[in-house]
């Protein structure tokens, strides 16, 4: 009767088929994390700017929208939790912090995030026409500093809302507005925001 071969892996095989998985997942479990937050921070800017597109729309049907409306006319058309007047937040791309105090009001939104505006900004901001003057608001994903230093991941993205019920970003400023001309291209919006 002739013996049965045994077959299987050695001992050796299986820690070096371990390791190699090993490596392997060093190197994407950190990426995929990473697209799932930046996933996560682009859902929630798009959804600020839809709050902010909305505002503005109840704001026309109640009449109350002029050129001298400023973002702190739209709040009371706007959901959110509470009214932020301590904590800082990341700023744009550009720059580090923005702090919510006596002068910039942050708003704390239902899914964690922050939108920001600031009390002593120029109502709608003039541009080539009327339909390029824009409010701006700053969103912060995570609502709080995350990333203080400028260019990194964790900023926050500039909403830009025009005159025309438009919304836009300071990276995709219209070119006749004050944004596209004093801050211009992509760079002033964070690596994880896309329309």
């Amino acid at each position: 009767m002739p013996s049965k071969s045994v077959t299987g892996f050695t001992l050796a095989e299986l820690l070096i088929s371990l390791a190699i998985l090993g490596m392997i997942a060093t190197f994407t479990i950190p990426k995929i994390l990473q697209a799932q937050q930046n996933g996560s921070n682009n859902a929630k800017a798009k959804e600020a700017a839809a709050m902010i597109a909305g505002a503005y729309q109840k704001a026309q049907m109640a009449g109350i929208v002029s050129s001298s409306t400023t973002a702190a006319d739209l709040t009371p058309y706007m959901n959110y939790v509470s009214v932020d007047t301590a904590t800082p937040i990341d700023d744009w791309q550009t720059g580090s912090t923005w702090g919510c105090d006596a002068t910039v009001r942050c708003l704390t939104l239902h899914n964690g995030g922050k939108l920001a505006y600031d009390l002593m900004d120029f109502a709608f901001r003039s541009g080539a026409s009327s339909q390029d003057n824009a409010l701006l608001f700053q969103f912060d994903p995570d609502g709080r500093v995350t990333d203080g230093t400028t260019n990194g991941p964790g900023k926050a993205v500039a909403i830009v809302l025009y005159y025309n019920g438009g919304i836009g970003t300071e990276g995709t400023a219209r070119a006749g507005s004050y944004y596209a001309v004093t801050y211009s291209g992509a760079n002033y919006d964070p690596p994880w925001f896309s329309w």
